[in-house]
């Protein structure tokens, strides 16, 4: 073999590493989507009297209410099911952020934008928010610094004297000023 065509195979197979690449990170947005379809989140009063489910997007899925809770009377009920469902809904929106961000990465904040709005909103602190997130998972494999159809470094030059046909056409191919 020439240095010329083992210096092609090279850039060949960095090219389908980076192909790879891509390939599993799309196929990360498939197991993302059909983990947010999945999520669940669920909230009950303090008196356990109401309970509420709630789904993607904070959709409510299921209200149940106990005899005790229904004795309470129609303002009581009301204000407990209103608190109710905002922390239902608040969970299912802290665990769709912390989805989004494990596959996606940490490069937005999004968890972090999703506490302090709440912390906001609610009234309570980012910490008291924080410390209801889900066990901290083992890191995803982070794709964000890789390069997908492009190497990271130039490739090296070949050993001969001048650019040959097959230089000028790796140089177009991977030439970063498109």
């Amino acid at each position: 073999m020439t240095a010329e065509f083992e210096h092609l195979v090279a850039e060949f197979e960095r090219f389908r590493a980076g192909v790879r690449n891509a390939d599993d990170r799309f196929a990360g947005l498939g197991a993302m989507r059909q983990q947010l379809t999945e999520l669940r989140a669920s909230a009950a009063s303090p008196d356990g009297g109401v309970t509420v489910v709630t789904g993607p997007g904070g959709a409510v899925l299921d209200v149940k209410f106990t005899e005790a809770a229904l004795a309470k009377g129609p303002q009581a009920l009301s204000a407990t099911l209103l608190a109710t469902l905002r922390e239902a809904v608040g969970e299912a929106a802290r665990r769709q952020a912390v989805l989004v961000e494990e596959h996606m990465g940490d490069d937005l904040g999004l968890v972090d934008q999703v506490l302090e709005t709440q912390a906001v909103a609610f009234g309570t602190t980012v910490e008291e928010l924080r410390s209801k997130l889900p066990a901290e998972p083992p890191p995803a494999e982070d794709f964000s610094e890789q390069r997908v159809l492009r190497p990271a470094d130039p490739p090296p030059a070949p050993p001969s004297a001048g650019p040959s046909a097959g230089d000028r056409f790796l140089k177009n191919l991977f030439d970063e000023e498109d």
